[in-house]
């Protein structure tokens, strides 16, 4: 972690809500994809965010950067709110947009197939005016792909020519053509083979340590987050039930969600993985449509109370950064 603790983005309450077909003209219904969410992302670092499938985390990353608008809520960049809901702030996002970029989990399909990889990757460089001389347009995009290990002659291909590998290094080098300070990277290794999410995450951190950039590194493989991450944020039905120091986080959690999903990541040792205990939830993930009341958890959890049931918990903090959104953790 960034030992100055120095605050790149501040999310405060963040909520973001779909509107679904099959309301009646008094009540619609909305799709609660991120509820309540708050935290801060340190200058330098690399937040983990993982969770089941539908949790939300696409969505929060999204959402952060305004490729959606938020429902309500704050967000905070480098001091300057760019979106508040309370104040009515919501700024002009196109000179955000190059401090603040994506990669795409599904680089085949982020990926325009009638252009060629140098209007790829050359199109933010138009956009925000950054190389007026086509000699100098060139040159950048051709430093661009050599950077993420693409050949210059690479540039006056198209998309389908290239591997998922080679895809998700043109996504990447068109993230850093603006020269960003932050990345949302979104799944970016899991449409990957094996052998290649390993030389993606080489990369990337490569690049953060050369560009100091700052990342939200969104997956469901909780061994790869641990492994790129300082700190890790683990959601819920849309909402952060826990947040903690990478190695902090998988030695010791300490919410019950988190509990079990490091209890199913594989052990290289049979002996230990045999002698591990697995946590088995009973039952389906609740409908963000219409979330259970009280703890959102509450309906898996094998120590749910009627507490749980009824009240939502806080996230609070019990230990040295370390968050988590508990009622049972208030006993002890």
């Amino acid at each position: 972690m960034n030992e100055n603790h120095d605050v790149l983005l501040e999310i405060n309450n963040l909520r973001k809500y779909f509107a679904v077909k099959g309301g009646s003209i008094f009540k619609k219904r909305y799709v609660q994809a991120v509820e309540s969410v708050s935290f801060s992302i340190y200058r330098g670092e690399t937040l983990g965010l993982v969770g089941e499938s539908g949790c939300g985390k696409t969505t929060l990353g999204r959402t952060i950067i305004r490729l959606y608008e938020p429902t309500s809520g704050r967000i905070v960049y480098d001091g300057t709110p760019i979106y508040d809901s309370e104040q009515k702030i919501a700024v002009d996002m196109l000179p955000y947009r190059r401090k603040m970029q994506i990669i795409f989990q599904d680089p085949s399909a982020s990926l325009d197939p009638r252009m060629t990889v140098g209007e790829i990757v050359g199109e933010a460089l138009d956009i925000h005016k950054l190389c007026p001389g086509k000699q100098e347009r060139r040159d950048r995009i051709n430093s661009l792909l050599d950077e993420v290990g693409l050949n210059t002659e690479h540039a006056n291909r198209f998309p389908h020519e290239f591997s998922g590998g080679q895809q998700q290094r043109i996504g990447i080098a068109r993230a850093l053509a603006v020269d960003p300070e932050f990345i949302v990277c979104d799944e970016p290794i899991s449409a990957l083979d094996v052998s290649i999410q390993s030389q993606v995450v080489n990369m990337l951190e490569d690049l953060q340590a050369e560009k100091h950039l700052t990342y939200l590194f969104i997956a469901h493989d909780i061994s790869v987050v641990r492994h790129i991450s300082n700190r890790i944020g683990v959601m819920y039905l849309g909402q952060m039930v826990e947040l903690a120091e990478s190695f902090e986080l998988c030695s010791h959690p300490i919410h019950p969600y988190t509990q079990t999903l490091l209890s199913a990541v594989p052990l290289p040792d049979p002996v230990k993985s045999r002698a591990r205990q697995r946590i088995l939830l009973e039952g389906d993930i609740p409908s963000p449509l219409d979330p259970p009341k009280g703890c959102r958890f509450h309906t898996r959890c094998p120590y749910a109370t009627e507490r749980c049931r009824s009240e939502q918990p806080e996230l609070k903090e019990y230990g040295t950064g370390h968050f988590a959104a508990c009622h049972l953790l208030e006993k002890g």
